[in-house]
C-alpha cells in the first residue's frame, strides 16, 4: 500500500500523477515514485524517501516528458522506508505500481533467483515484476502474461503495470485491493481511490477482482481471466471537486469537524419517511426485514468498531435483541456463538478495509445475511454486502475519521429505532420524537460545540502538557469515552486509554498521579451519583479533572479543574456529540504540539492489508 495513479492521454502525465499523489496523501506514506514513458519511448522512474514535495523537487529539472505514467505512494510493509524500496519497481520488460501484500513472495523470490532474476528491493512487490516480466517473454500478450503471473500471487494486490514496449498503455488488475479507472476529456486515468480522479473524471469504473483493464488515450478495454473482452459499466461520480480541498482551513480534518452537522443531517433526513418514522426503503430494505432476526453481530475495526459499541449499546436497550461487537480481524479467524437467525452489520468508511472485507466473507460463507455501513459508493464491502446503507458523508481525507465516526453512529441510531419499531418495543410517537432529535437537534448542538471552540482551546492548552490522559465514564459515556481517547492518540501520540468508571478501583487508579489529566463523561442521569463518586476517587489522587457533562449533571465548582457543559440531546445521543469535543480537543491539542495533524505517523488512512 498506499496510493496508485495512472495517466495516458493528451497532457504531461507528470503533472497529473503528481496531483494525483498528493489528492492521495491522507491514505498515509512514507516514500513516493513517478514512472513516465518519455516521447521516445522509453521509461524513466525516479523515486525517493519521504514526501512528495521531495519528489516533485527531483523533477522539477525538466525531465520525464511524456504523456502517459504510473505513481504511487509506498507505506512500508516489506522492507523499511527507503528509496531501493519505494516504488515503481522494475524488471526487463515490466515497470510496476502495487497496493497490498504477497503473503508468499519468500517462495517466489526464491525460484525466481534460481531462474536467474536479481533483487535490488526488500519488497514483495519487486517479485510481481519480475513474474510479469517472465510470464510476458513467454507469451508476448500483456494480459495472458497478467492473468499466468497472478494465478502465482497469495495475498491483496492492486497493480498499475506499463509494458516498455507497448508506448501509451496501462495495465491493471486487482485482488482484495481497491483499483478505479476513470475517463476523462484529456484522457484515462488509473487510482486507488476517487479524490484523485474528480478534476479529471466524473465517469469512472471498478474492474472486477481478476479482469485485467488496458487504458489508452482514447479508450477503456477489460479483459476477462479467459482473456476475452468484457463491457466497462461507468458509473457518475457528483461528489465536488472542493470537497477534496482543504477550502481554506488549515487542516483536512478540522474542515472535516466542521462538517459534520450537515453530514449527520443528511444522513438521518435521508431515511425518515413522511410519517416521520424510520424507513430504509431507499435502501431497498423492506418493511419488517429486522423483526426477522434474533441477534446481530457488528463487524469492524478502529473507530468503526467504537461506533459500533454505541450502536450495541443503542439496540439492546432499545429492542432487546442481543448484538456482538466482533473486531474484524479476529472474527475471520472464529466466529461468535450465536442461536437463531443472525444478522451481520458490516461498518468502514471506506468499504474497503481487509480486514472488514475478509471477515463479511467468512459471515456470508456461514450463511449469515450482510448489511454494510459504507461510505464509499461501489466499494467492495457495499458490492458483497446482501444490502447496503451509505452515510453520505462525503469524502473523508484525514487519517483520523471524524464525520465517518459520527454518521455510522447516526446511521445505527436509526437502525435501532427501526428494530425497536419492528420489535414492539417503540410506540410509533416514541419513535417520531426520536427521529426529530436525530435529524433536528444533535446537528445543532454538534454546530453548538464547533462555535465554543476557544473553550476547548483553554482544555487543550492543559492537555498538551501531560504524557497521559484517561477518560472515564458509565453506560454510553464508557463507550463514547474509547473513541475520545483513540482521537487524541491518533493525532497528538499522548498516551490515553478510557475506562468504564466502575473499574477504578480494579486496578486503574494505580495510573493516576499528581497532575494527571482525567476526563470524566457524565452525560447520563441514571449514572449521575456513582460518577460523582468516582470523580472524587480522581480528585482525591491530586488528577487534573476536566468534567463534560449535561446541563442536568449538578456540577460542584470543587469537582473539576475545568468544566464543558455539553448542549442538551438526550442520554442516547450523547456520545455523537460529546466526541466532536473530543475531536476539536485532539485537534488543538495537536496543532499545539507541532503534529502532522492529516498525517499521524505510522497511520494510513485505509488499511487496506491484514
Amino acid at each position: 500500500m498506499c496510493g496508485i495513479v495512472g495517466f495516458t492521454g493528451k497532457r504531461n502525465a507528470k503533472e497529473i500523477l503528481l496531483e494525483g499523489l498528493y489528492a492521495l496523501e491522507y491514505r498515509g506514506y512514507d516514500s513516493a515514485g513517478i514512472a513516465v514513458c518519455e516521447s521516445d519511448g522509453n521509461i524513466d522512474v525516479i523515486k525517493c524517501q519521504g514526501r512528495i514535495s521531495a519528489l516533485e523537487d527531483r523533477i522539477s529539472d525538466g525531465s520525464l516528458n511524456g504523456n502517459c505514467g504510473i505513481a504511487h505512494t509506498r507505506w512500508a510493509t516489506h522492507g523499511r522506508p527507503s528509496e531501493a524500496n519505494a516504488h515503481p519497481h522494475e524488471s526487463d520488460t515490466v515497470v510496476l505500481v502495487h497496493n497490498g501484500i504477497i503473503d508468499n513472495y519468500r517462495e517466489l523470490k526464491k525460484e525466481l533467483e534460481n531462474e536467474g532474476y536479481t533483487f535490488s528491493s526488500e519488497t514483495d512487490t519487486e517479485v510481481i515484476a519480475h513474474l510479469i516480466d517472465r510470464e510476458y517473454r513467454l507469451t508476448g500478450n500483456p494480459p495472458q502474461a497478467i492473468f499466468k503471473a497472478t494465478r502465482f500471487l497469495r495475498g491483496a494486490y492492486a497493480l498499475g503495470i506499463m509494458f516498455r514496449d507497448r508506448k501509451g498503455e496501462i495495465w491493471g488488475i486487482r485482488k482484495d485491493n481497491p483499483l478505479i479507472v476513470g475517463m476523462g476529456e484529456d484522457g484515462a486515468h488509473l487510482a486507488s481511490d476517487i479524490p484523485a480522479l474528480l478534476h479529471h473524471a466524473r465517469e469512472i469504473f471498478r474492474p472486477n477482482e481478476g479482469t485485467a483493464v488496458r487504458l489508452t488515450a482514447d479508450e477503456v478495454l477489460l479483459y476477462d481471466g479467459k482473456n476475452l473482452p468484457v463491457e466497462a459499466k461507468f458509473e457518475h461520480v457528483d461528489w465536488e471537486v472542493n470537497s477534496a480541498d482543504k477550502e481554506g482551513y488549515p487542516h483536512f480534518m478540522l474542515k472535516e469537524i466542521n462538517e459534520e452537522p450537515s453530514a449527520v443531517k443528511r444522513c438521518v433526513d435521508h431515511r425518515i419517511g413522511k410519517d416521520g418514522l424510520p424507513d430504509f426503503s431507499a435502501d431497498t430494505i423492506p418493511t419488517g426485514f429486522f423483526s426477522g432476526f434474533d441477534g446481530i453481530e457488528i463487524i469492524s475495526c478502529g473507530s468503526a468498531t467504537h461506533a459500533g459499541l454505541v450502536g450495541r449499546n443503542l439496540i439492546e436497550a432499545l429492542s432487546g435483541v442481543p448484538v456482538t461487537v466482533n473486531t474484524a480481524s479476529e472474527y475471520r479467524y472464529q466466529l461468535p456463538a450465536s442461536r437463531g437467525n443472525t444478522l451481520v452489520i458490516a461498518i468502514s468508511q471506506s468499504g474497503e478495509t481487509a480486514d472488514t472485507l475478509a471477515a463479511l466473507r467468512r459471515a456470508k460463507e456461514n450463511g449469515r445475511t450482510a448489511v454494510g455501513i459504507i461510505n464509499v459508493f461501489g466499494s467492495a464491502i457495499a458490492r458483497e454486502s446482501d444490502y447496503v446503507m451509505y452515510t453520505n458523508a462525503g469524502p473523508e481525507i484525514a487519517v483520523a475519521t471524524t464525520k465517518g465516526y459520527s454518521t455510522q453512529v447516526a446511521l445505527l441510531s436509526m437502525i435501532a429505532a427501526r428494530i425497536a419499531l419492528e420489535k414492539g418495543k417503540m410506540s410509533e410517537d416514541e419513535a417520531r420524537r426520536y427521529c426529530f432529535e436525530l435529524a433536528n437537534c444533535v446537528p445543532d448542538a454538534i454546530a453548538e460545540i464547533i462555535s465554543r471552540r476557544n473553550e476547548i482551546k483553554s482544555m487543550a492548552a492543559t492537555v498538551a502538557k501531560s504524557r497521559d490522559l484517561y477518560y472515564i465514564g458509565r453506560g454510553p459515556d464508557y463507550y463514547a469515552g474509547i473513541e475520545c481517547s483513540l482521537k487524541l492518540k491518533e493525532i497528538s501520540y499522548i498516551h490515553s486509554e478510557a475506562y468504564a468508571a466502575g473499574e477504578l478501583k480494579h486496578g486503574t487508579l494505580a495510573l493516576i498521579v499528581k497532575d494527571t489529566p482525567v476526563i470524566a463523561l457524565c452525560t447520563d442521569e441514571r449514572y449521575f451519583d456513582k460518577m460523582t463518586g468516582n470523580i472524587r476517587e480522581v480528585k482525591a489522587r491530586d488528577c487534573c479533572l476536566l468534567l463534560v457533562c449535561s446541563t442536568r449533571f449538578n456540577q460542584d465548582g470543587e469537582l473539576s479543574d475545568e468544566t464543558f457543559v455539553l448542549p442538551d440531546v438526550s442520554p442516547c445521543f450523547t456520545p455523537v456529540v460529546s466526541v466532536v469535543l473530543a475531536q476539536l480537543l485532539a485537534y488543538e491539542t495537536a496543532v499545539l504540539l507541532g503534529c502532522d495533524v492529516d498525517h499521524p505517523r505510522n497511520l494510513a488512512k485505509s488499511v487496506t492489508v491484514e
